[in-house]
């Protein structure tokens, strides 16, 4: 497995965990703008 290199000014897509609301941020928006709920970063694999 190949490490990805991280690049801090690059946006990231996250997705809420409860509604579905997607967010592109270059930084973490932590709760969901729509509902208030956890986001997660997609790029990060659910295990």
């Amino acid at each position: 497995m190949k490490d990805v290199k991280l690049d801090p000014s690059e946006e990231s897509t996250y997705e809420c965990f409860d509604c579905g609301t997607v967010v592109v941020s270059a930084t973490a928006p932590g709760r969901c703008p729509s509902c208030g709920a956890d986001m997660r970063n997609r790029a990060t694999p659910l295990e």
